[in-house]
């Protein structure tokens, strides 16, 4: 039993292999959706005896039905509930209808019982349709009759273009007939005219009977169709077959077989069950989901479903004069005759009698009807009659608001606005033009509380237009957003975004801890007492939304959101991580605080989910424009890395450069304005980011594009040259650095230090009389100051701020002019650039001529030199990475080892220990002696680093780093064809050599340098005479002799060494040279803006250095120690570009780069309404406009010709009457007739 059950198992693992993924979501369909079948035969009196009321024989009906006499006798009418049976549904899956190369369609059979939440849970979760905004259920209209025209248009350009817009489901019977078929050729015509992004909003959802439907057998299979091939044998005519344009199809099935109307009581379900669901993303919506019924047309049964329909508050829209039971609601409703005036409510009773008897003359049961018929005019504020015939199908998506808000208005309070609910309905729909000319067009005077929920819905669902329009007409965002609304709006970001996971797992981290204190507090107060914490436990919070930025943004600036969670100043994560748990078990007041910087964490979060308008539009609210392009540029680079799905991931890539573009693009409009303001808001440090700057965030978002702005070069060779001039020539700096004393004669310029210090040692009055410039101006001249400054951090005078003068007491001219020079960033490049050379030398000298044995005889005086100078190398990179920046010990050494050059400075300096460790010992002299010899070429390596900064040397570095790429693919290929030609070449012309080392050289070693040329024709030809003792012995062979050649098959030893020298020096090295030739091309284009973009960093580097190079920085590094661990004086250098600025001059300076940020967005603005699609956009509005004032004076013509045609007949019916009564003897007139008059009198003279 065992062995079948295991056998049974695997035969399912093999089926599931088999099956496509749709087949493994919908293998539960069957068990939980069903079918239904008649099992009880009630006669049918017209067929004799033969047929079931149900549509099918006796003899599909099972035998103990018919076996029972008196069923028959008994029951005289099919009931489904009674007479039927429920079995697994034996009908679903994909169908695919044959001849039409379009996408599959989804179809179900059900029975007409089945819960409409798990069919809704069906459609959306697992057959892909999105969810509703809207949804339009179509009533009437089956069966074969003709349809008007004029209801066609409002169905194609009235129905099927509001559903587009709003992201509706159409609802039909789904059949090839009738009102059916005009919407799925309507919603067919919609899909080839829209883009791929609309094609998705408009569903069409057939909800057929079962037993109606034309080759149904075709759709039959217990295990599911993947896909149903449908063949229908005439599509032109109308027929009961399904329609080809319809999405998805649900079969109700009652037990009959071709009746109408089983389906109905499963619809009017499913559409009350969707009108209590939310609108939006996952239900995120501010109201439930808007259904609408249409009727047009219609047989007398509809009237049951409209006052069922009615009773459960759903809308509906009749379309007057489409016939049937439509134009006899739309007689009813409109023309009452004295409905106002007093009188007993059976004359309303009659006139509805004879209304229905007029539009239905030939029914029996008119009592019903009438019944009916005043049930559904006591609903009348529910129903909306719709003239389409007159008023058109253009305005059709604003009619269908009206309906909506007028039967919305039923339900809502008296508290609430009368417009809010048509607000939500147009932001549930994405209808920013209905808002903008209905709502918000003036008239109306919006509060914040009618607001608030609209601007949620519109942020959570990505509707940035209509955030732009709150934002514009009332809504105050400082009001609105919190910070515990901002955390609402965390909770709600989408599951398929990375952002998503790194919040969870952040989290997942702190509800461990979490829940251990809670089960802590649990053991000592009692279970009540933990709930809050668990509830905030279990929530996303502040904490885990900075943990996520601190994670993309890394180093470069302070943690979000710690200052609500009362976390101060704390570097330690795990200290961090105690205080925000214990401010979040508390009672966490900090939710109902107002956010610091709004707009800005608005920005994060749409930049985090990926958002591109809403982020675009946060970005152009938020202050700080350039820094915070560059934030969002960091943040999205940082997740495309983390992103799997490629779509996705070049979305990312896209938008980021969106930002660096926005970025570079601003910035440049604030150099073109002021080149001393720009060179300020570069290095301005922002509280609003965490305390960094422009170049600090550009720097880390590998922005390069803005840092090939010439205003960040300008700024970045001010800082190179110090306070000498930048034009300033090469050699005459050499000169001057050999020579000091040239810099006091005008060799060399610089700017006039002595003026700007008497001029800021004025008194305040005369500096706030000044040019609001120079108080951005002075910063530039800083940097000197800056590097050997001894000032206590950012309030320092060295900070320029308007009010204040600086306090560092004038230096004689020859101490300034020495210290001007000295200390420039290019002087201290040129010292270690020659000391460097001057190393490399002792370094070869060393290794070359004084390299002597270990002790007695050695190391010599020159080596203990290296020794010394190698040292003052290391002590330097320590000052670099440990004692240089205000970041933690971890974040030193993560940052150091992201740069290349100091991972090859790092192998240089342990290759050295490493070499001098060994050469002091005999038995490992010469070892040491090699290491150090591959350590001198580590450091002369380094020199590429050096000279990185220069402008012609530079992007050839860049290139020459591009191909290295390029080498290890290429010595892929080439050591894959090395190893199998040397591999058969050695084992062809030797038969037997077990000796290691001639194995490798034989197999690698010489295949390489036949690439050069190198053939030994004399080895490999056996033609050749080969003047080498050898043996054929294994014995002598063994003890070192070398092997005879083989001469069995040499002929295949030459053929493969011409193919082998064919393939490598012929096409990989030629593959080679074009792999090279592409990157060249593809790098060149690119190598400037890459040069400028790493010449940052080396200036930094440089700027932070000493003035003295190895060995003489020894003396530098003493300096140091003894002024910040002796006399305590901080170091100004923690500083690393940064300035301060506060107060008034804050507020100047962000205003100014906002006035130019405006000023671009209007540059921008204007090229964009200039461009063509701009202009063929408003061409297409102009037409449109011309087309519907055509459209009306037709009609108005067509009118006026039968007003004409009405006045012709009264007049002859007129001139009738006066003819036979001036021949009749009735009256006698006591004047002549008027005669006619001419309406156009000639104006001829007499």
């Amino acid at each position: 039993m065992k062995r079948k059950q295991e056998m049974g198992d695997m035969e399912e693992e093999e089926g599931d292999r088999g099956m496509s993924k749709d087949e493994k979501v919908q293998r539960w369909i069957p068990k939980v959706i069903k079918k239904r079948v008649c099992t009880t035969f009630v006669e049918d009196s017209f067929s004799n005896g033969r047929m079931c009321q149900c549509g099918t024989s006796r003899d599909t009906h099972q035998s103990v039905a018919l076996g029972d006499y008196f069923s028959t006798a008994i029951v005289s009418h099919w009931d489904s509930v009674q007479h039927s049976s429920t079995y697994p549904t034996d009908a679903f899956g994909e169908l695919e209808f044959e001849g039409a190369s379009r996408r599959h369609s989804k179809f179900l059979r059900l029975s007409w019982d089945t819960l409409p939440s798990t069919i809704y849970n069906l459609m959306t979760s697992h057959w892909g349709l999105p969810r509703p905004n809207l949804v339009v259920s179509v009533v009437g209209g089956e069966g074969r009759a003709k349809v008007k025209n004029w209801v066609r248009e409002v169905l194609r350009q009235g129905l099927v273009k509001a559903s587009q817009s709003t992201g509706a489901w159409i609802m039909t019977e789904g059949l090839h007939e009738g009102v059916g078929r005009c919407v799925g050729e309507a919603v067919r015509e919609h899909a080839a005219a829209a883009s791929s992004v609309s094609l998705n909003k408009v569903v069409a959802l057939g909800i057929a009977p079962w037993g109606m439907v034309q080759y149904r057998e075709q759709l039959v299979n217990p295990q599911g169709s993947f896909p149903a091939k449908y063949f229908v044998h005439n599509t032109s005519r109308d027929s009961c077959s399904l329609d080809i344009n319809y999405q998805a199809f649900l079969l109700v099935d009652d037990g009959s077989v071709g009746r109408r109307g089983g389906e109905a009581g499963f619809r009017d379900r499913l559409e009350e069950y969707i009108s209590k669901q939310r609108t939006g993303i996952c239900g995120s919506g501010s109201i439930d989901i808007p259904v609408l019924c249409m009727l047009i047309s219609g047989e007398k049964t509809v009237l049951k479903r409209l006052d069922l329909s009615l009773k459960h508050s759903v809308p509906w829209m009749v379309l007057a004069g489409s016939g049937g039971v439509a134009d006899l609601v739309s007689d009813i409703l409109e023309n009452p005759e004295g409905e106002g005036e007093a009188g007993p409510s059976v004359d309303l009773k009659d006139r509805v009698a004879e209304r229905v008897k007029k539009h239905f003359p030939l029914e029996m049961e008119m009592e019903k009807l009438v019944e009916q018929v005043l049930s559904i005019y006591q609903n009348k504020d529910l129903i909306t009659i719709y003239h389409g015939e007159q008023e058109g199908p253009d305005d059709f998506d604003t009619v269908l608001l009206k309906a909506l808000v007028q039967a919305s208005k039923q339900q809502v309070s008296v508290n609430t606005s009368p417009y809010t609910e048509e607000l939500k309905l147009a932001v549930a729909w994405n209808r920013v033009d209905i808002a903008k000319s209905e709502l918000f067009n003036g008239d109306i005077q919006w509060k914040f509380e009618d607001l608030e929920g609209s601007m949620t819905d519109a942020l959570v669902n990505d509707k940035p237009e209509f955030v732009r329009l709150f934002a514009e007409n009332g809504l105050n965002i400082l009001e609105y957003m919190t910070y515990g609304r901002l955390e609402s709006l965390y909770c709600s970001v989408a599951e398929s975004s990375v952002a998503y996971s790194l919040l969870q797992r952040h989290l997942g981290e702190r509800q461990g801890i979490v829940g251990s204190q809670i089960r802590m507090m649990d053991v000592t107060e009692g279970i009540g007492g933990s709930q809050e914490g668990q509830r905030s436990a279990n929530m996303i919070s502040l904490f885990e939304v900075s943990r996520v930025l601190e994670d993309l943004m890394g180093d470069v600036c302070q943690p979000f959101y710690h200052s609500p969670l009362e976390i101060y100043d704390i570097t330690s994560h795990r200290k961090a991580f105690k205080l925000a748990t214990k401010c979040l078990q508390g009672d966490c007041e900090y939710r109902s605080k107002r956010c610091d910087f709004p707009w800005a964490s608005l920005f994060l979060w749409a930049v985090l989910q990926n958002r591109s308008n809403m982020a675009i539009f946060f970005w152009e609210m938020a202050s700080e424009s350039v820094l915070s392009a560059l934030s969002g540029c960091k943040i999205l680079r940082e997740l495309s890395r983390l992103e799997s799905e490629a779509e996705a991931k070049q979305a990312l890539k896209e938008l980021a450069k969106r930002f660096e573009k926005l970025a570079h693009d601003v910035f440049s409009k604030c150099y073109q304005n002021s080149e001393s303001r720009s060179f300020t808001l570069l290095i301005c440090k922002s509280p609003m980011w965490g305390g960094t700057t422009c170049l600090e965030m550009g720097i880390a978002a590998d922005a390069r594009l803005f840092f090939s702005h010439d205003g960040v070069q300008s700024l970045l060779s001010q800082i190179w040259w110090g306070d000498m001039q930048r034009s300033t020539e090469v050699w005459k700096h050499l000169l001057t650095f050999f020579c000091p004393p040239l810099m006091y004669t005008q060799l060399i310029s610089f700017r006039k230090l002595e003026e700007q210090q008497e001029e800021q040692g004025k008194p305040d009055e005369v500096a706030q009389g000044r040019d609001n410039d120079s108080l951005y101006g002075e910063t530039i001249f800083a940097f000197p100051g800056m590097k050997n400054s001894d000032a206590q951090g950012p309030n320092s005078p060295r900070y320029p701020v308007k009010g204040t003068c600086r306090t560092t007491p004038k230096r004689p001219f020859i101490v300034s002019r020495w210290r001007q020079f000295w200390f420039a960033p290019v002087t201290s490049f040129l010292g270690n650039v020659l000391m460097y050379f001057m190393f490399l030398l002792l370094y070869a000298y060393v290794l070359l001529v004084d390299f002597k044995p270990p002790s007695p005889f050695g190391p010599a005086i020159t080596e203990y030199m290296l020794y010394f100078w190698v040292f003052t190398i290391v002590c330097e990179e320590i000052r670099e990475t440990f004692i240089l920046g205000s970041m933690t010990w971890r974040q030193r050494i993560r940052k150091y080892f992201q740069d290349v050059w100091n991972m090859c400075a790092l192998t240089a300096i342990t290759l050295f220990i490493i070499g001098v460790i060994c050469r002091m010992f005999h038995w490992s002299y010469e070892s040491g002696r090699a290491v150090l010899c591959v350590d001198y070429m580590v450091f002369t390596l380094r020199l590429i680093h050096i000279f990185a900064i220069h402008k012609q040397l530079g992007p050839k570095i860049i290139i020459v780093g591009k191909m290295m790429k390029d080498i290890f693919f290429f010595l892929f290929f080439l050591g894959v064809w090395i190893m199998a030609y040397g591999v058969s070449n050695q084992a062809l012309l030797y038969s037997y050599d077990p000796r290691p080392s001639w194995i490798f050289r034989r197999v690698f070693y010489r295949p390489y340098l036949h690439i050069y040329g190198q053939v030994p024709v004399e080895e490999i030809d056996v033609g050749k005479n080969w003047e080498t003792d050898c043996t054929d012995n294994v014995t002598l062979i063994e003890g070192g002799m070398e092997p005879c050649r083989s001469e069995h098959n040499n002929w295949l030893v030459v053929v493969l060494l011409v193919i082998y020298l064919l393939v490598t020096n012929i096409l990989l090295v030629n593959l080679l040279i074009a792999m090279f030739s592409y990157t060249f091309s593809k790098v060149q284009v690119q190598s400037d803006t890459y040069w400028k973009f790493q010449r940052y960093n080396l200036i930094v580097e440089y700027h932070a250095r000493p003035s003295l190079a190895p060995p003489f920085i020894i003396l530098s590094h003493i300096h140091l120690f003894i002024k910040r661990y002796i006399r305590q004086i901080p170091s100004r250098k923690i500083l690393h570009f940064v300035l301060e600025v506060k107060g008034k001059a804050a507020n100047k300076l962000m205003t100014w780069e906002a006035i130019q940020k405006e000023n671009f967005l209007t540059a921008q603005s204007k090229i964009q309404r200039g461009s063509d699609s701009e202009r063929l956009k408003r061409m297409s509005v102009k037409v449109d406009s011309v087309l519907k004032h055509m459209a009306e004076s037709s009609d108005h013509d067509r009118r006026l010709r039968a007003l004409e045609s009405e006045l012709e007949y009264c007049s002859s019916a007129l001139s009738w009457i006066v003819e036979t009564l001036s021949q009749s003897n009735m009256a006698k007139p006591s004047r002549p007739p008027p005669l006619p008059k001419d309406p156009f009198p000639s104006s001829s003279s007499d």
